[in-house]
């Protein structure tokens, strides 16, 4: 069958298109996107032949990658606050750390003595796979559902390693150009320390002044990202003009400054920039991985096998027993932190850019670079994947069915019946942008993630181990819709809810969100958020009523009839029921009702109390310690 040659735009679509579909994929089975899109490019490139990358770009392929590269480094470097490493006990520290440095040893060494690497390249092989990534950690973690202690240390190593071993690839990297460049080591020393010189003074002197204007607010709203990401990208060039190979220290060094200094608002930056980048790491890989020539993998055969098995068996399980030593996790925890440690985007979009870079100069092995790191990734991306969640239930390590609830909104509202909730014992975490209501949250004593719930932020830092529900209970119907959609896939479409404007409960259609976007309706029909912020204001409060066969549904109706809003109904089984519109909920005797009440309804709850005997009067109620 003969090769379809598509046209540029033809191609430029595809590649789009590709990586399009590739991310949506892996958003509906929860795997990491970079195993579908380096899947997209195999297919299109060494297997089908349509897509030929070094036809398509010719020399403006390696400056292409370059920036690329560059700004999702920034965007990264960003993301790494000192307090960070600081903030998550030792063992994080150890495991980026001193535990990197035993993991891209390892890895180094297995490169050399069973890939046939040469030093210089089993020295940035290794360095490579020091880096894990949030990317792909995070839908593991979200699979797997280890314990919390367990998913701590693999998020937050993930998310501190990312830069932090970007950065040290790039020294690495840097070393192998000075030394290739002359035989005496005084002058790969000088070059070295240009490079670094160079990158480190240019990089912190455009942080510095970026984060400056913003602070003073030099800059208009609307041009913030755009002058941003023409800094970023001219730091690059111009720290390359000046001594190669040295601007992506410079981007890097960029990022991790402005990250840290104080009153820097980057939350705007980041999240522009996280669109960018997962714009560019969708063409990237597919581009990157359509390059691959079949016969390199041909010529590693058995040997990346054995350099994956080296690194899972020896590698990872050595720096996770240096890390952990001393700490309070068990040898079942720690036996599956050393399973868990796949490898994600940095790793392979650093590896191809440095693989063009070693090829041109005449390294060899250098087109082998790509392959084998390639390979690891989706080794470990698949193997752990597929095997993790089955090792966490045969070592005890993994959390029952999540019972858990994810809050959109940190209001009053929202702190009074959360509060009731985790005197009842579960578990919720409360997401708001609004740093005010994010402060009186934790003062009750709640988990809370200041944040915007569909932002590509939350998709990296929110931690939704032991979550299983979505309780939409901001006064903005677009963010309780927003987070309804966003959440449905990850709990379920049942499992999603949403409260009320006004405007829905008014039924004015022009203004009112339709329903297919905010989950199933909380309270009833006739609930609103403000209606339930009303109560709170005029002295009411979240309680709770146990039933019984002297006092029943009916009873409970009778006696509060429009003086209480049913919210919730509890199980003995331990199972909790919201009150959703349209659906018939009769709780039984035994059940128990979470109720917002007027004032004088919580008054009479106060008054029948259960009496020392045991006994009960008509209800026996139990007060929320809001």
């Amino acid at each position: 069958m003969p090769v379809v040659t598509l046209s540029p735009v033809g191609a430029l679509v595809t590649i789009a298109v590709a990586g399009v579909l590739s991310q949506l994929l892996a958003w509906r089975v929860r795997l990491p996107a970079i195993v579908f899109l380096l899947g997209a490019g195999i297919l299109l490139g060494p297997v089908g032949g349509w897509l030929r990358p070094d036809d398509l770009f010719g020399e403006l392929l390696f400056p292409l990658v370059s920036l690329a590269v560059s700004i999702i480094l920034f965007e990264g470097s960003l993301t790494l606050r000192l307090e960070d490493i600081r903030g998550h006990g030792i063992v994080v520290t150890r495991m980026v750390g001193v535990g990197s440095l035993i993991s891209g040893t390892v890895a180094g060494l297995a490169a050399h003595f069973l890939a046939g690497f040469g030093w210089e390249l089993s020295a940035l092989f290794g360095a490579l796979m020091t880096v894990t990534g949030p990317t792909v950690v995070a839908p593991m973690l979200r699979s797997i559902r280890p314990t919390r202690a367990v998913a701590e240390i693999l998020r937050w190593e993930g998310i501190v390693i990312d830069p932090l071993g970007a950065l040290f690839t790039v020294l690495v990297f840097q070393l192998i150009v000075a030394s290739s460049a002359t035989a005496g080591m005084a002058h790969v020393a000088f070059l070295f320390g240009k490079i670094v010189i160079v990158g480190t003074v240019l990089g912190a002197a455009a942080g510095y002044l970026l984060g400056a204007a913003l602070r003073r607010h030099w800059l208009p709203e609307f041009l913030i990202n755009v002058v941003t990401l023409n800094l970023v990208v001219a730091v690059f060039a111009g720290a390359n003009s000046l001594a190669e190979e040295s601007g992506l220290l410079a981007v890097t060094v960029m990022g991790i400054l402005m990250a840290n200094m104080r009153g820097v608002p980057v939350a705007h930056i980041l999240n522009f920039k996280e669109t960018l980048s997962i714009l560019l790491v969708s063409a990237l890989f597919v581009i990157l991985a359509a390059r691959i020539d079949p016969a390199a993998f041909q010529r590693l055969g058995w040997a990346a096998v054995a350099v994956f098995l080296v690194m899972q068996l020896i590698g990872r399980p050595l720096k996770v027993a240096v890390a952990t030593r001393g700490s309070t996790l068990t040898w079942r925890e720690r036996l599956l932190i050393a399973w868990i440690g796949p490898r994600g985007i940095v790793a392979a979009a650093i590896a191809a850019l440095f693989a063009l870079r070693l090829e041109s100069a005449g390294v060899p092995e250098a087109d082998l670079l790509v392959p084998l790191v390639f390979g690891i990734i989706i080794a470990t991306v698949v193997v752990q994947g597929g095997t993790a969640r089955w090792l966490a239930v045969r070592l005890g390590v993994a959390e029952p069915e999540p019972r858990g609830y994810l809050v959109a909104g940190a209001n009053q509202v929202a702190r009074a019946i959360a509060c009731e909730l985790k005197s009842l014992g579960f578990d919720l975490l409360l997401a708001d942008s609004n740093r005010s209501d994010i402060r009186l949250a934790r003062m009750a004593g709640l988990r809370t993630f200041y944040g915007n719930l569909v932002s590509a932020y939350a998709d990296r830092r929110l931690d939704l181990v032991g979550m299983g529900r979505l309780l939409g209970l901001s006064p903005d119907p677009d963010q309780n819709a927003l987070a309804a959609m966003r959440y449905r896939t990850e709990f379920g479409p049942g499992e999603v809810y949403s409260i009320q404007s006004s405007v829905d409960v008014e039924g004015e259609e022009r203004r009112a969100l339709a329903a297919g976007f905010r989950g199933q309706v909380l309270f009833g029909e006739d609930v609103s958020y403000a209606m339930l912020a009303d109560m709170l204001r005029e002295g009411g409060e979240v309680k709770t009523t146990l039933l019984s066969e002297e006092f029943d549904w009916n009873d409970f109706l009778r006696r509060n009839r429009k003086q209480a809003v049913p919210l919730f109904a509890l199980t003995p089984g331990g199972s909790l029921r919201p009150f959703v519109a349209g659906e018939d909920l009769v709780p039984e005797p035994g059940w128990r009702v979470v109720s917002l009440a007027r004032p004088s309804a919580a008054q009479d709850g106060q008054d029948s109390q259960p009496r020392k005997d045991g006994s009960n009067d008509e209800a026996r109620v139990e007060t929320a310690g809001n």
